[in-house]
């Protein structure tokens, strides 16, 4: 019985253990992705009327000297040019 008291007592410290482990991993998890999100965001949280920046290619200056538009209206131009796939 004393065999069986002590493989209960050793079960429990290691599960303690593990949970404990896991915790401390889920908060710094947690921590890494707090400050990931503060620093990507800097812009919009200290800029007067700050936002971020829009990344469609019909709003990008350096894609529109390229000539290069959008899916959906290099789409509609093929379709009136009737060359579409």
């Amino acid at each position: 019985m004393a065999f069986l008291h002590y493989l209960c007592n050793q079960y429990s410290h290691k599960s303690n253990a593990n949970l404990a482990k896991m915790v401390e991993t889920l908060l710094l998890s947690v921590l890494i992705i707090a400050i990931a999100v503060v620093l990507l965001s800097v812009k919009v949280l200290l800029k007067k009327g700050g936002r971020f920046s829009s990344m469609h290619i019909h709003d990008s200056k350096a894609m529109q000297e390229r000539g290069i538009h959008c899916v959906i209206d290099q789409d509609r131009e093929a379709r009136e040019a009737d060359r579409a796939c």
